[in-house]
């Protein structure tokens, strides 16, 4: 699956600051087993995967029945947990949306829909659902145990002004080719008064720190970019947002290490995993900013 045809950065996507170098040699656990570097940047703290597959070879690199998101399998322990956890989740994010939006029912936007349980929740709380989902599979998927018809992404572009409330990605923004141009879109298409919800792993993390290149969540190449606070800050506003609120994602500590392990030592340390997921979190209670995981919402300027 070596890529002969890859994207290689000479600035920082985010700040397009020269100021860039290699800090990691990462492995594709998940498909290819190919090791890829990971770049930073000294200006704006942002990470990136360099010499990735473009948009129309990346697909082979998510052809993984493990890749949960895609066929929501449940088969394995950490699958089984990852169901349990998202079923919980679902609400959790119905509510955030209702909360950030000031709004019980709107028009919504889910960007990278995988299987559609989030649209599924959403829609069936009286909300107007869009999804927008990339893998023919995870549509197929979605439409087979959702009863949702989501939508190719190339129709982001057809989505007139100011025509939703809200615009989520769960774990998806570090996944898009088009960082910079699906931002500016956003804000066309997001009323002004509406919300942008990113949520993405977050690399300046204890569980990152402790796993270094074995940190599940830097997922290359799968995951092009790789963020910290201060990066996405960069980012929104260099897009007309600002970041009106970060909210912590506590569960994700706990699936990252328990990854993590499998990939440093080979087996199933589900001890360790827990201890390093709850020390992740204590590690961030009075600062969110430091969780594996993190929400972000922005507004218009």
């Amino acid at each position: 699956m070596t890529n002969n045809f890859s994207i290689s950065y000479q600035e920082c996507p985010v700040c397009k600051s020269n100021h860039i170098h290699p800090v990691l040699n990462i492995q594709d656990y998940t498909v290819s087993q190919e090791l890829f570097e990971v770049w930073h940047c000294n200006q704006c703290t942002f990470r990136f995967t360099q010499h990735i597959p473009p948009a129309d070879k990346i697909g082979p690199y998510y052809q993984s029945a493990n890749y949960v998101s895609h066929s929501d399998t449940q088969e394995g322990f950490i699958h089984r947990v990852y169901h349990i956890v998202r079923n919980y989740t679902l609400n959790s994010k119905r509510k955030l949306i209702q909360e950030t939006t000031r709004k019980k029912t709107g028009d919504l936007l889910d960007v990278g829909a995988g299987t559609g349980a989030f649209s599924k929740i959403m829609k069936n709380a009286g909300w107007t659902v869009t999804g927008l989902e990339p893998d023919d599979t995870a549509r197929k998927n979605a439409l087979d145990i959702n009863g949702l018809q989501l939508i190719a992404p190339e129709n982001l572009y057809q989505f007139s002004p100011n025509s939703f409330d809200a615009i989520t990605m769960w774990h998806v923004l570090e996944h898009v080719h088009d960082l910079n141009g699906y931002l500016e879109k956003y804000y066309s298409i997001l009323k002004q008064e509406g919300r942008l919800i990113i949520a993405v792993p977050n690399y300046t993390s204890y569980d990152a720190f402790k796993y270094q290149q074995y940190w599940a969540a830097y997922d290359v190449p799968r995951h092009l970019y790789h963020f910290s606070p201060e990066s996405m800050a960069v980012l929104a506003e260099n897009k007309g947002f600002s970041i009106n609120a970060i909210r912590p994602m506590w569960f994700d500590s706990f699936y990252v290490s328990i990854l993590s392990e499998q990939y440093k030592t080979g087996k199933n340390q589900y001890i360790s995993a827990v201890w390093n997921g709850l020390l992740s979190n204590f590690k961030t209670i009075f600062n969110h900013k430091k969780c594996s995981s993190v929400i972000y919402i922005l507004e218009k300027k």
